[in-house]
């Protein structure tokens, strides 16, 4: 096959739909199949294999806020979509931003079948701006993705069973969710490494994600500053974000032993989960986490929030594993008993190396394929596109796209 990955931001590997994207683009190429990426351009994929960059796009206002998120908006250039999605079997759309979107509206008139991803939970943009706890917002911005984008895709990848049903629960009635993990690496894996001589003497707990919000590692400096171990513990974070500040300044107040908070290269990053003692995932709204995946892979025993909105939850073997959404307390709680219960803790580590084999990347990329299968062989039968009731004026505005289109077309053929 040869596929097409449209995605905004495809340069910056600290945001995880990025990082998924290119997991995934390796392993179906060493399946034997082209991939192509349409993406904004950026220093990091300059040498990159079958690239098709578009330039990136600032947002009036808000650009810095994109740029501590990790994040990088594309121009929906046309042109620069055209060649990228010509002869091509499938195209998958990661985000559903404009780039996206036109890609969609392209591939129609191509007649190339299209599928999509759900990776951003509405809570991502409404913490940061914070308005994570109204419903009322959220619900309308599942409304709205539905209305503007994800109606008029079929198959839809969900990395979760938890995203998944805040689909259903939100009227995605148009579309067949596959619920496909975002897959680990095999260079996750349980290695002998020594603690850094200044963390001999160190619990390490540890925390792999982006800085904002909607993460609450708050939560962990407050359980860390309420403990009773606070000398003995060590708190890592690894990523980046605009929280970053908020939590230095929290941390200086909180804890004994200065934070540490690093974006690190994955060898960097195998070697902290290693020597680190246990991992915290106390974000409020996570649709994997797939960091999770990656720490409890090499054997490090997590303890994760109980939140409705988190994915991340259906990692926990037992009880103790959970703390309360939003709780230091019962955090504090948990990682308490984990300090002073390491025989039973390198039990479940054991537990969860071999719980962690059903999320290795070869499986899930297999699952990843069927879908494309499956949605080419609709599209030649013409029922890849979900039958829904379309506006007077939406029929204007597409016919006006493929009009302009067409002339695009036919200046670049001439």
């Amino acid at each position: 096959m040869i596929i097409v990955f449209v995605m905004d931001s495809y340069g910056n590997c600290s945001n995880g739909t990025t990082a998924t994207a290119r997991r995934f683009a390796t392993y179906l190429r060493e399946r034997g199949h082209t991939v192509r990426i349409l993406a904004a351009s950026s220093k990091e994929s300059i040498n990159e294999k079958d690239y098709y960059p578009v330039s990136p796009f600032k947002l009036p206002i808000f650009q810095p806020l994109v740029d501590k998120q990790g994040f990088t908006f594309a121009k929906a250039d046309k042109e620069v979509i055209y060649k990228a999605l010509k002869g091509a079997d499938i195209v998958h759309l990661f985000l559903p931003f404009p780039l996206e979107n036109t890609a969609r509206k392209i591939a129609k008139i191509l007649n190339i079948p299209v599928t999509a991803a759900f990776h951003l939970q509405p809570e991502n943009v409404t913490y940061t701006l914070y308005l994570g706890k109204n419903k009322a917002i959220n619900n309308e911005f599942y409304i709205y993705l539905y209305k503007h984008f994800y109606k008029y895709v079929k198959h839809v990848h969900c990395p979760s069973n938890m995203i998944a049903n805040q689909l259903k629960e939100h009227g995605y009635e148009t579309n067949v969710t596959h619920v496909i993990s975002n897959g680990v690496v095999p260079n996750f894996k349980r290695q002998i490494v020594d603690k850094p001589s200044e963390l001999k003497d160190k619990f390490v707990i540890l925390m792999i994600g982006r800085l904002s919000r909607e993460k609450r590692q708050d939560l962990i400096i407050k359980a860390i500053g309420n403990s009773k171990y606070n000398a003995k513990i060590q708190l890592i974070l690894c990523g980046q974000g605009p929280n970053k500040s908020m939590l230095k300044e929290l941390s200086n107040k909180k804890l004994v032993n200065p934070i540490i908070i690093n974006f690190v290269a994955q060898d960097e990053l195998i070697k902290i989960i290693n020597y680190s003692d246990l991992y915290v995932h106390s974000s409020d709204a996570e649709i994997e986490a797939i960091a999770c995946i990656e720490a409890f892979k090499c054997g490090l025993v997590p303890v994760i929030s109980n939140s409705p909105i988190s994915a991340t939850k259906q990692f926990a073997l037992n009880d103790m594993n959970l703390f309360k959404k939003g709780d230091y307390k019962s955090l504090q709680e948990k990682i308490e008993y984990w300090i002073e219960h390491p025989q039973e803790k390198e039990k479940l580590s054991e537990e969860y190396v071999e719980y962690a084999e059903q999320y290795r990347i070869e499986n899930e990329v297999v699952k990843l394929e069927d879908v494309f299968f499956q949605a080419i062989e609709e599209n030649a039968q013409g029922t890849s596109i979900p039958k829904i009731n379309i506006s007077k004026r939406e029929i204007k505005k597409d016919l006006k796209f493929e009009k302009d289109f067409d002339k695009l077309v036919d200046v670049n053929n001439t």
